[in-house]
């Protein structure tokens, strides 16, 4: 069984910046190896995919975080990670971190193919 144990973000104020971060463990699993991304859910909204990196180094970003969120990997630490710039009150959500069993594909639009899920980090941006 993989487990994944976010950390980071909290109270930001508009146009600030956080990082999110996502430790990998278990099952031999390997963040450099996997396609892995980041999914975050508002209140009262569906779960949306905001960046993705497959086990090629190879990244995809939602609409409307490119530019200011970049998805990258620590192979050393296992660690996934999320930095966030130019934060705005609408990136206000619950942030996952999901990991799958397969080194292609992004799917951000397709969270079922993701089998492992952490337990979410609140980020909270004030104007």
């Amino acid at each position: 069984q993989v487990q994944l144990v976010e950390s980071g973000g909290g109270s930001v104020q508009a146009g600030g910046s956080t990082r999110l971060s996502c430790a990998a463990s278990g099952s031999g699993y390997t963040v450099s190896t996997y396609s892995m991304a980041w999914f975050r859910q508002a209140p009262g909204k569906e779960r949306e995919g905001v960046a993705s990196m497959n086990g090629y180094g190879a990244t995809d970003y939602a609409d409307s975080v490119k530019g200011r969120f970049t998805i990258s990997k620590d192979a050393a630490k296992n660690t996934l990670y999320l930095q966030m710039d130019g934060l705005k009150p609408e990136d206000t959500a619950m942030y996952y971190c999901a990991a799958r069993l397969s080194r292609q594909g992004f799917d951000l639009g397709r969270p079922e193919v993701f089998a492992y899920w952490g337990q979410g980090t609140q980020v909270t941006v004030s104007s």
